[in-house]
This record gives structure tokens, sequence and C-alpha cells, in this order.
């Protein structure tokens, strides 16, 4: 069995190298919510040494809040942004005798997207004008995937071993208790069971099924890195191989 595992990086957190070693696939911040041309350039260079699949992780223009502001803007506007994120890191990519492979949204486009059709489409539209050949990153039964099939993207469907889930299959809101789980043991067990029997327990209780292809590592965090170590002993345990190509 296979499991893609994927970091947020380039975001200016202090593990992002030691990170890089543990997992399959990278999404680069692309300067709307953090980073810059010089964070980026260096991020592709590590993610081509270790050969880590590269991604673009485009962002609502929000870097005073870290991406993670809701905001309300016309399609045409998101599909510029992300086009326009996407195609400058892809452009350091190939500089680099590489090439872009995925593309995740941030933040709170990423969540937006998860539940409207019209965002989603957008972001949608913007990968496939970009190159058609990229794959589409999504919260796992979401609009965004949904909208890559439209546009007969590749998709890969997105669970979260640190985020609590609502009984519809979305993400706990960040404003809302129960939504980040802070126990390793339990963030590992939740991470398994989705990985292994694709179910997910919400936080009422409710057993709800959920397709994992890709498993989002937060880099940010406290204990990031002795986490990232625990959860690729855990899949080694279960001969659930890291690789990007599942």
């Amino acid at each position: 069995m296979k499991i893609d595992l994927n970091a947020d990086l380039g975001e200016g957190g202090e593990n992002d190298t030691a990170l890089m070693a543990l997992i399959s696939s990278a999404n680069i911040a692309c300067g709307f919510h953090a980073g810059d041309a010089q964070t980026m350039l260096l991020s592709v260079r590590e993610a081509l040494r270790l050969g880590v699949a590269i991604g673009a992780h485009p962002s609502f223009p929000d870097r005073e809040n870290f991406g993670r502001t809701p905001m309300h803007l016309p399609p045409e506007v998101v599909f510029a942004q992300v086009v326009y994120q996407t195609g400058a890191l892809a452009a350091i990519v190939n500089a680099e005798g590489g090439q872009l492979r995925h593309v995740k949204p941030h933040g709170m486009l990423y969540n937006q997207a998860a539940n409207d059709p019209q965002l989603a489409e957008a972001i949608a539209r913007a990968v496939y004008a970009v190159d058609p050949a990229l794959i589409l990153v999504g919260l796992a039964g979401s609009e965004l995937i949904r909208a890559g099939a439209r546009y007969q993207l590749a998709t890969r469907q997105e669970v979260f071993a640190d985020r609590g889930y609502q009984d519809d299959g979305s993400l706990v809101p960040r404003t809302q208790p129960g939504a980040l789980i802070t126990d390793e043991s339990q963030a590992l067990a939740q991470t398994l069971e989705m990985v292994l029997n694709g179910k997910v327990t919400s936080v009422s209780g409710q057993q709800v099924d959920v397709a994992a292809q890709t498993v989002c590592l937060h880099g940010d965090g406290e204990h990031a890195l002795l986490f990232a170590r625990r959860l690729r002993h855990a899949f080694a345990q279960q001969n659930i191989r890291v690789s990007a190509e599942i």
C-alpha cells in the first residue's frame, strides 16, 4: 500500500529542511501568504535534491493573517491570482531543471473552495490553464475535487492528521472547539484510520467515509518534526510506503 505525504513549506518554518526529508510532496508558498522569490528558489532546490514532488501553494492575498482571512473575490480575480502564483513557481522549477507536479491552495482559499463551487471552478480552471498535466490537491470529497474532475485534471484527495472533522467530512473551522488535534497519539490513530480503513471519527463521534490519497503534515506546529517521524514509523510498521506516485 502507498500513500502520499505532503507538507506546506517555504512559509518561514524552522523545520523545513528536516521535514523535506520525511515527505514525498512539498507545497511551496508562492508569496501571497508567505514566502518570496528567494524562499521559493531555496525550497525548490532542496526538493529537487531530495527527490520530493514539487507543488504550488497559492493563497488569497493576505500576508498579514497568513492567508486565513475569509475573502469573497470575483472568480476572474481568483483565476488570475492562482495563475500568477502557480506560474511564478513553475518558472523557478523549470529554471532549476525540474517540473511542477501539483497545486494545493492554502488556508482560507482551500477551505472556501471546499464548499464553494464557483471558487473551486476558478481554481481548477487556473490550474488547467497553466498546465493540464498538473494534479489538483483538495479536501477529500470537496467541491474542489469535483471541479478538478470537470476539467479532467488528475486530482488527489487530501486528509489531515491534526485536524478535527465534522459529520459531513469537512474540517472543523479553526474558530471552533476541536479544530486542532494537539495529542500526537490521537492524530496518529486518526491518520491510520483514514489511510487503512477510509474512515474518520468526527468530533461528534460519527464514523464518516473519507478518501485518503495524500496526508497533510503541518510543518509549523511545535512538535511537527517529532510527529512526522512518528508517522513515518507507523506507516512502516503497517507496510505503507510513502510515495508521490500512488
